[in-house]
């Protein structure tokens, strides 16, 4: 059995790395081959191209990688049309694995998406397309496959493997001391975004009110962890404009020991609240688009979902304060901060409400996913060996 998989990306490379695990438990003798990092390399997948061939990010950089983009789109295509592997699985990254997937079933092979794009956020009018090239969606969150009812792709939830890795830690003392921090008194974690464009729209923001906060109380210590030496150096800018006098630890890294020691968060939207949520760590959301990006969104009216941190998605219910945009100001984050600090039966119940949803997703994603794609090899089988009735 031969099975060609395109992942981008760090994360995409991750998920990539467990089913192909599953998948070789099932199939001892499978041969795995595509786009792939080096967990997935770790797995045994042959990389005909790196994962990170596709990771461009915004709108502006997209166009000038387009050309490239589409002609590797292209030359991928034709390898896969000329070896013509039993299936083609696209990890994540829908602007080019979409296309690429409706080629190739178009062709005959059989395709598997893996991580469903947000319909349920913007741009529902995108679910036809993906039924259109994936035999199979592979969803990391149970209300997404709704979004897929009366189409022809088969939706099935397989849960999120970073459920199936996190939880709230046991000793957080012992999981600061092993960050360096101290092991008593109250730690807040501060995580304004990985990408340029979030850190410099956040940072200021998050900053004012790590300010006020420190201000109402002396002995909090303050810690935020940081993708690379850019982002950091952007963030110190904002402690240093924003917040002079406060100290900050700053972390390479590391983000989910701090979440797992800290008492409460303050974070930037996206992945970051998932893992604060399945450590039961109390959070404050906040978040805040580029200018034009929120003025398009809102003209063409984009955006289909009133929420936007994701454990609230999830709860349909404002679990955690989340502040958006003009919203998500220095003295509105204070203030939401201070309120869950000030309020043990708030932050007692979301965790309550946070470990009810990570139980919901810790489902055992990487063995689901091997097995919603051994299905539709199953299938096919059946199908190919089935006899011809004679006309």
């Amino acid at each position: 059995m031969r099975i060609a998989l395109v992942a981008g990306e760090a994360s995409g490379d991750l998920l990539g790395a467990g089913l192909i695990r599953e998948l070789r438990r099932i199939h001892p003798t499978a041969s795995f081959e595509g786009m792939a990092g080096p967990a997935m390399r770790a797995e045994g997948c042959v990389a005909h191209w790196p994962h990170d061939a596709i990771a461009v990010f915004g709108i502006f950089e997209a166009l000038a990688h387009l050309p490239r983009l589409l002609a590797l789109r292209r030359e991928i295509a034709d390898r896969f049309l000329a070896s013509r592997p039993d299936v083609f699985i696209g990890i994540d990254s829908p602007d080019f694995n979409l296309g690429l997937e409706r080629r190739l079933r178009d062709a005959g092979l059989r395709t598997v998406h893996y991580v469903s794009p947000t319909v349920w956020a913007w741009r529902p009018g995108r679910v036809a397309g993906i039924a259109a090239g994936a035999d199979r969606v592979l969803c990391l969150f149970p209300f997404e496959a709704d979004f897929y009812a009366g189409h022809l792709t088969q939706a099935i939830f397989v849960g999120h493997p970073a459920a199936d890795a996190l939880a709230p830690a046991h000793d957080r003392a012992a999981v600061r001391r092993a960050l360096g921090l101290p092991d008593d008194g109250l730690l807040l974690a501060v995580l304004p975004g990985s990408r340029a464009g979030e850190v410099s729209r956040l940072g200021p923001h998050f900053a004012g009110a790590l300010a006020e906060l420190v201000r109402a109380h002396p002995g909090l210590q303050v810690a935020a962890p940081m993708v690379d030496a850019a982002r950091a150096g952007a963030f110190r800018a904002a402690l240093a404009e924003q917040a002079p006098g406060v100290e900050v630890t700053l972390l390479d890294g590391r983000s989910r020991e701090l979440l797992a020691a800290a008492d409460l968060a303050l974070v930037a939207s996206g992945t970051a609240t998932l893992e604060t949520m399945l450590v039961g760590t109390p959070m404050v959301v906040g978040y805040r688009l580029a200018p034009l990006t929120h003025l398009l969104l809102r003209a063409f009216r984009l955006m289909k979902t009133t929420r936007f941190a994701l454990p609230n998605i999830l709860a349909n219910a404002e679990v955690v304060p989340e502040l958006m945009q003009g919203d998500c100001t220095a003295p509105r984050l204070a203030a939401a901060l201070e309120a869950l600090l000030a309020d043990p039966a708030a932050r007692a119940a979301q965790r309550h409400a946070f470990e009810a949803m990570r139980t919901t997703l810790a489902v055992g994603a990487d063995a689901r996913a091997a097995d919603a794609v051994d299905s539709l090899l199953a299938s096919r089988a059946a199908r190919s060996a089935a006899p011809v009735a004679p006309r």
